[in-house]
């Protein structure tokens, strides 16, 4: 019972996290493209602009709503709903951190440790396609319906290269497991010689597929330089263009949810996950409860600066031609995974002899 209460809590306090981090995360958006281009930003909302997401939300929920007569109204209300639920349920098998402990018996951090958590990322990330296919073609208009082709195809083409990318890092670890992934990223011995605590990174050992993983997810997330699903100088808004109100802000805060839970994936990935220098001794010497806090600080100031990487990424290369999108896919970056997991099965197999 008391486990059953612990994971409940943890839920609860994802789905604060997940959607706070969406809100501020379009104030940081705001922000970093005003540093950029030698701006102020938000500054007029609370100080410093910090009470900007709660007029935005305000703003959303107070405006028209508005269905087309044209629309299949159940599908395009259903839309936006797939998208975001998607968008949350992959951070349940997310190893938060370390385990905390109440009363000698330890809890995990993680609302969900199967042994095939990185399946059910992909599984579910696959999913969330159709809450964009469903309300571009609900919607009744050519922009949207082209939007919705347009990130169908898109997100279908990039996960091929991604998976293959993944693959090195499973052969690595030898698990689909995320907990395991992150665990055996903990002590070791860098490049088989360097004893490092906390340090044994993937990224140190498939960097070729960290960058292969990391192109794919901006267009998994419909991020420029791959929003051509909602370019809006070609489709006005692309799958969105007929959404208002709530639905609209369903759409908008999904992808930044996608951004953040990304950031989290690609640093359990490549970056360690909750793993920092100095964990396993800071676990000998202070409360079980406070590592694990530590731990999740260390995850989520990851996963933050990825969404920081999103948004300087944005404002710093433009948007590519679409045939230029189908071709850095399926001509570059799926070879170049193949051939990273070739690279990375003749080395294990070479050392492992």
């Amino acid at each position: 019972m008391a486990i059953l209460i612990f994971k409940i809590a943890l839920i609860v306090i994802l789905f604060v996290i997940s959607l706070g981090v969406a809100a501020y995360a379009t104030y940081g958006e705001r922000k970093v493209a005003a540093f950029m281009q030698d701006r102020i930003g938000p500054d007029r909302a609370g100080p410093f602009g910090l009470l900007q997401p709660i007029a935005d939300g305000t703003k959303m929920f107070m405006k028209e709503e508005i269905i087309p007569n044209v629309s299949d109204k159940l599908l395009f209300i259903l839309g936006p709903c797939i998208f975001m639920v998607t968008s949350l349920m992959t951070s349940a098998v997310i190893p938060w951190g370390t385990a905390m402990e109440f009363g000698g018996v330890k809890y995990a951090m993680q609302v969900a440790d199967i042994n095939i958590g990185i399946l059910y990322v992909f599984g579910v990330v696959s999913l969330g396609v159709y809450g964009i296919m469903i309300g571009g073609w609900a919607s009744n208009n050519k922009f949207a319906l082209l939007g919705a082709v347009r990130a169908s195809s898109q997100m279908i083409s990039y996960e091929l290269a991604m998976g293959m990318s993944l693959i090195a890092v499973i052969m690595m670890s030898g698990s689909l497991s995320l907990t395991e992934i992150v665990t055996s990223q903990g002590d070791g011995k860098l490049w088989g010689f360097i004893p490092v605590s906390g340090l044994n990174w993937n990224i140190f050992y498939q960097p070729m597929g960290f960058i292969i993983f990391l192109v794919c997810s901006f267009a998994e997330c419909n991020r420029t330089p791959f929003d051509l699903p909602e370019c809006d100088t070609e489709l006005i808004g692309g799958f969105h263009t007929e959404y208002s109100s709530m639905k609209l802000g369903l759409y908008l805060f999904a992808e930044y949810i996608n951004m953040f839970i990304s950031g989290a994936i690609i640093s359990c990935l490549y970056f360690g996950g909750y793993n920092f220098p100095g964990l396993s001794y800071l676990s000998t010497v202070l409360n079980p409860n406070i590592v694990a806090l530590l731990s999740f600080g260390a995850l989520f100031g990851k996963a933050i600066f990825f969404v920081f990487f999103y948004m300087w990424i944005r404002w710093t290369i433009p948007r590519f031609r679409y045939d230029q999108l189908m071709k850095l896919g399926w001509q570059i970056l799926l070879p170049l995974s193949i051939i990273n997991v070739l690279l990375t099965g003749g080395v294990l197999t070479i050392f492992n002899k």
